[in-house]
């Protein structure tokens, strides 16, 4: 397995040096979710471009560092653009609980993105209570689903702003 480093040198669209990036994440990444596997996979060999049930969705790989493990952890997430941000949801499809990411980057915020062919560090900031709800508005607007998953859990889902470094 490699590094997500040697990922990025290989794809040829680094916005950063390989020794930046492993400065970020440190170690290979992984994700247990077979069906979260594949669409990163995909991701990957078609610039961004996935097909199935996320196809034309504005979707990127957030790669995150493992709490407890330290281990690289690369995720699918829709975003929405705002500015010079993404923003992405902590829904986990409206479940109980927060979506590992979520609790991954309130340990360590320093964050890979990869947008399209584009890979980037960032650092992700939970965004404060007035913005929080005008994000929500504007992503079901954008995504419909995002009101169902909202509507299937008791808990506020976090909304994380991704800024590049």
């Amino acid at each position: 397995m490699s590094t997500v480093a040697e990922q990025a040198v290989a794809v040829g669209a680094v916005a950063l040096e390989a020794a930046e990036v492993d400065a970020v994440v440190g170690a290979p990444e992984s994700n247990a979710n077979p069906f979260n596997r594949q669409v990163i996979a995909e991701f990957r060999a078609n610039g961004g471009a996935v097909g199935g049930p996320l196809a034309g969705l504005p979707l990127l790989l957030l790669t995150t560092t493992g709490a407890r493990s330290g281990v690289a952890r690369t995720t699918p997430a829709v975003y929405l653009a705002d500015g010079d941000r993404l923003v992405v949801f902590a829904s986990n499809g409206g479940s109980p609980t927060a979506p590992g990411w979520f609790h991954n980057i309130s340990r360590d915020p320093e964050v890979v993105v990869e947008v399209g062919a584009e890979r980037y560090a960032a650092r992700a900031e939970l965004v404060d209570e007035r913005e929080h709800d005008e994000l929500w508005t504007r992503q079901i607007a954008v995504d419909p689903n995002f009101a169902h998953f909202r509507g299937r859990t008791s808990r506020t889902i976090p909304v994380v702003a991704l800024r590049r470094r």
